[in-house]
C-alpha cells in the first residue's frame, strides 16, 4: 500500500497513529482481506483489535454479506452453544421456539469471535468442526447443517500458553492461526499518544461544546511515559474526563484549556508493582510456596537473634551464687553407663580449640550461664546440654576449661 492509501484507509476506521506496527497490521488485513483465509488477532485488551475485522469484512467479496461481532468471554458457558449453532424447540429448559445461531445468520457473511481464548473446550470441538467442513448441528437437533463463513478470531491471551495448558485445542490454534495480525500496545507507540488524546480531547469538545484541552510540554511527556495498561480505552477515558471536568463552557474569547503535569497527574491513576516495565515482567516469577519460605525464614532468623539478646542479657546478669562444678576424674558416662569416647576426638570440640579466644567478658557470661542451667537441672549434663544446645561432651569439654 501506498502512503496515500494507508492514510486513506486510517481516516475511513477513524485509526490515529503512524507507528511502523500499526501500519503493518492495516497492510496485512488489506492483503488478506480478497480471501478467506483464517485470521487470528492478538493484542492486548484496549488496543483496537475490532478495527481488523471489519477492515478485512469490508474489503472482501463478502462485504454485501451480514457481519457479526461476538464476544465469547460475555456469554455464559451454559448459553454459548446456542448462540452460536441456534437450538431446537424445547431442546432445554426455556427453548420455547426455534433459534438460528449466529453461524446460520452469518451464511454468506464474516464472524468476529472475539476474547476466543474463553471458549469452553468442548465448543471449541464444534467450532473446529465448521471451520474444516463448513458443517454444524443445532443443539437439540440430528440433523447437519451447512454454512459458508469466514471467521475472524480476535484473543489478548497468550492462546499457544493456553494450549500447554490444555485450556485450548492445539489442532483449532493452528486452524485459526492461518494468518496472524498482533496489534502493539499503546505505550509500544509513544509517538502516537499524544496524536490520540489531542483527537480525543477535539472530538468531546465538539460534542459537549467545551473548552479544546490542551497539554503543556512537561504534561506531554508525562502522558508519553506513563504505561497506560488499558490502552486506547483508558487514554480515550483520561482525555474526556478532564476535558469535563477542567474545561469550561465556550466563551466568546475562552475556547482553550491548557493542562499541566501536576494537573494532569490527578486523573492518571499511580502505576501498581505488578504493572513494571515489558523486560520486567518477561522474568520468571517467584512462586508462592517459595515466598512463604523465604518470609518464613526471614521470621525465624529474627526470632534467634532475639533470643541469642535475651540469652546474653541474662547472662550478664547472672553472675554470682553458683558454685564451680569440678569434672569427674573417669571418662564421662552416658545415661546407659556406657564409655563416651573421649573430648578429643570430638569434631565440636577441635572446631571450639580453633576459634580465637574470647573476650573476657564473654567468657564470665558463658561461665555464668553455665552454672546456672547446671544448677536449674540439679547437675544434669545431659539436661543441660540440651537446654545450651550444644552435645553433652562440648559442655564436659567447657567445664573442664572453666577449671
Amino acid at each position: 500500500m501506498t502512503n496515500q492509501e494507508l492514510q486513506t484507509l486510517k481516516n475511513k476506521y477513524d485509526i490515529i497513529g503512524n507507528d511502523p506496527a500499526l501500519n503493518r497490521a492495516l497492510e496485512i488485513a488489506v492483503a488478506v482481506a480478497p480471501t478467506d483465509i483464517t485470521v487470528l488477532v492478538s493484542g492486548e485488551s484496549g488496543v483496537g483489535k475490532e478495527n481488523i475485522p471489519r477492515i478485512i469484512h469490508q474489503n472482501s467479496p463478502r462485504r454485501r454479506g451480514k457481519y457479526f461481532a461476538i464476544n465469547c468471554g460475555a456469554i455464559p458457558e451454559g448459553t454459548i452453544d446456542s448462540e452460536l449453532f441456534g437450538h431446537e424447540k424445547g431442546s432445554f429448559t426455556g427453548a420455547n421456539e426455534m433459534r438460528r445461531g449466529y453461524f446460520e445468520e452469518a451464511d454468506g457473511g464474516t464472524l468476529f469471535l472475539d476474547e476466543i481464548g474463553e471458549l469452553p473446550l468442548a465448543s471449541q470441538a464444534k467450532l473446529l468442526r465448521v471451520l474444516q467442513s463448513g458443517e454444524f448441528i443445532r443443539v437439540g437437533s440430528s440433523k447437519v447443517m451447512k454454512t459458508d463463513v469466514r471467521v475472524i478470531a480476535a484473543t489478548n491471551v497468550n492462546l499457544l500458553h493456553a494450549v500447554s495448558k490444555g485450556k485450548f485445542r492445539e489442532d483449532l490454534y493452528y486452524r485459526l492461526n492461518a494468518v496472524s495480525i498482533s496489534m502493539p500496545a499503546l505505550r509500544e507507540r509513544p509517538g502516537d499518544i499524544n496524536l490520540l488524546f489531542r483527537k480525543f480531547a477535539s472530538d468531546f469538545s465538539a460534542r459537549y461544546g467545551m473548552s479544546k484541552v490542551s497539554l503543556t510540554e512537561d504534561a506531554s511527556i508525562l502522558l508519553r511515559k506513563y504505561r497506560w495498561p488499558g490502552n486506547i480505552r483508558q487514554l480515550k477515558n483520561v482525555a474526556e474526563t478532564i476535558s469535563a471536568l477542567e474545561s469550561g463552557r465556550m466563551s466568546g474569547y475562552e475556547d482553550k484549556c491548557i493542562v499541566g503535569a501536576d494537573v494532569l497527574m490527578k486523573y492518571i491513576p499511580k502505576e501498581e508493582p505488578n504493572l513494571l516495565p515489558a523486560a520486567v515482567l518477561g522474568q520468571e516469577k517467584f512462586e508462592a510456596g517459595e515466598r512463604e519460605a523465604i518470609i518464613r525464614t526471614i521470621l525465624q532468623l529474627k526470632q534467634d537473634v532475639d533470643y541469642l539478646k535475651d540469652v546474653v542479657a541474662k547472662a550478664g546478669l547472672a553472675r554470682t551464687g553458683a558454685p564451680a562444678i569440678a569434672p569427674p576424674e573417669q571418662d564421662p558416662v552416658d545415661m546407659g553407663g556406657n564409655m563416651m569416647p573421649p573430648y578429643d576426638d570430638d569434631p565440636e570440640d577441635q572446631e571450639l580449640e580453633e576459634r580465637q579466644p574470647e573476650d573476657m567478658s564473654i567468657k564470665t557470661a558463658s561461665r555464668s550461664l553455665i552454672e546456672k542451667v547446671l544448677q536449674k537441672h540439679g547437675g544434669n549434663r545431659k539436661a543441660a546440654a540440651a537446654e545450651l544446645g550444644i552435645s553433652e561432651r562440648t559442655l564436659y569439654r567447657k567445664i573442664k576449661q572453666m577449671n
